[in-house]
C-alpha cells in the first residue's frame, strides 16, 4: 500500500521481495479491490492490505478473488483494531495479521504489536523471530528437535534458526495490555461515536464525509479536503496551529510511501504521480486525535474551528 507507515513496505524489502503498489480507495484509504486485481502476475506472492485508521479495506470480491487464485492475503490491522467486515473481526480473513499497540492506537503495551495466523508452522517461525531466531523458544518439541538434530555439535538452549532481532515484548508492557484489553470494546464504541458526530458537522463541501463506516474502528479523525486548494491547506494549517489542534498532514505514515527517500533506486522516478487517489492524501489529508474521553463539546469546537476556515 502507498498510503500506510514506513514498515508495511520495509517488512516487504527486507524479506527480499519487490513491493508493487496499487492507489487507494477514497471512501477506505486502503488500496482499491479493482487495482489490486490489476496489479496481479504470475510473480505475486501475496497481497498486503492494510486496513487504514479504522476502515474495513476488504470486499467480498477481492477475498473470493484472491482464494480462487490461492494468492495469500496478509493484513496490517495496526490502525483498525475491533473493525469487522460483514461482522467478523478484521486480522482473521488472512494467512498473517498484524497489530500494533503504540501508545496512540486503539491499545497500548507501551511499544510493540502482534501477530496473528492460523498456520501452525509460521506461528513457530514467528516465536523464533521474535527473540533472536532462538530454537528452544518454539514451542513445538518436533521442530525444536529437528534443529538440535541437525547441530549436535550446538548448545541445544542456544541455537539460532534465523539471523533475527530481539522483538520480545515485557512484563510490564503485558501487564498493562491485558488490562486495556478489558475496556477495547468500550474505547472503540467511544471513538466511533465521536467520528460520527465528527463527520455529522464538518462541512461537506470542503471536507470529505463520505468513508466507509460500516464496521469501522476510527481512532483518529480523517480531514481530507474534498477538491485540491493549495491555499485553502495553507490556511487550514495556520488555523488548527493557531488553535493549537494537533494534526498530522498526509495521513499517519506521512502521505505517499513511493515518494520517500528509502524507496529511491527501488520504484522509477516519478512512479507516484500514477496513484492521483494517494496523492491527494499526501498533499490534501490529515489526521487528528480521537481520543475516546473527547467530550461532546469538544468535537464541536473542533468541527467550528476546521469550518470556519
Amino acid at each position: 500500500p502507498p498510503l500506510a507507515w514506513v514498515s508495511d513496505v520495509a517488512s516487504v524489502l527486507q524479506n527480499g521481495f519487490k513491493p508493487v503498489f496499487a492507489d487507494i480507495d477514497p471512501r477506505t484509504m486502503a488500496m482499491h479491490p479493482a487495482q489490486i486485481l490489476a496489479k496481479i502476475n504470475g510473480k505475486t506472492r501475496a497481497v498486503f492490505l492494510t486496513h487504514v485508521q479504522g476502515f474495513d479495506g476488504l470486499t467480498d470480491d477481492l477475498l473470493e478473488e484472491l482464494q480462487r487464485r490461492k494468492i495469500p492475503l496478509i493484513e496490517d490491522v495496526c490502525e483498525s483494531h475491533g473493525a469487522t467486515h460483514n461482522g467478523k473481526k478484521l486480522g482473521s480473513f488472512s494467512w498473517i495479521s498484524n497489530f500494533s499497540f503504540y501508545y496512540a492506537h486503539h491499545m497500548s503495551t507501551i511499544e510493540g504489536g502482534m501477530v496473528c495466523t492460523d498456520d501452525a508452522e509460521v506461528y513457530q517461525q514467528v516465536r523464533m523471530l521474535r527473540s533472536h531466531g532462538m530454537v528452544r523458544e518454539a514451542t513445538d518439541p518436533a521442530v525444536r528437535t529437528a534443529h538440535q538434530s541437525a547441530n549436535p555439535e550446538l548448545n541445544p538452549d542456544f541455537i539460532f534458526a534465523f539471523a533475527a532481532y530481539n522483538t520480545r515484548n515485557t512484563e510490564i508492557g503485558a501487564i498493562i495490555g491485558r488490562s486495556q484489553l478489558k475496556r477495547l470494546d468500550r474505547i472503540v464504541k467511544r471513538r466511533t461515536r465521536n467520528l460520527l458526530r465528527f463527520l455529522k458537522q464538518i462541512d461537506p463541501d470542503k471536507y470529505r464525509t463520505d468513508f466507509k463506516l460500516e464496521g469501522s474502528s476510527n481512532y483518529a479523525f480523517n480531514l481530507v479536503l474534498k477538491y485540491p486548494d493549495d491555499e485553502l491547506i495553507q490556511r487550514l494549517m495556520q488555523k488548527m496551529r493557531e488553535c493549537e489542534v494537533e494534526f498530522r498532514r498526509g495521513s499517519s505514515g506521512g502521505g505517499n510511501q513511493i515518494r520517500q527517500p528509502y524507496l529511491k533506486g527501488i520504484v522509477p522516478d516519478g512512479h507516484h504521480r500514477e496513484f492521483p487517489e494517494t496523492e491527494h492524501v499526501h498533499f490534501y489529508g490529515f489526521y487528528i486525535g480521537n481520543f475516546p474521553d473527547l467530550r461532546d463539546g469538544e468535537v464541536d469546537e473542533l468541527c467550528a474551528i476546521l469550518n470556519q476556515v
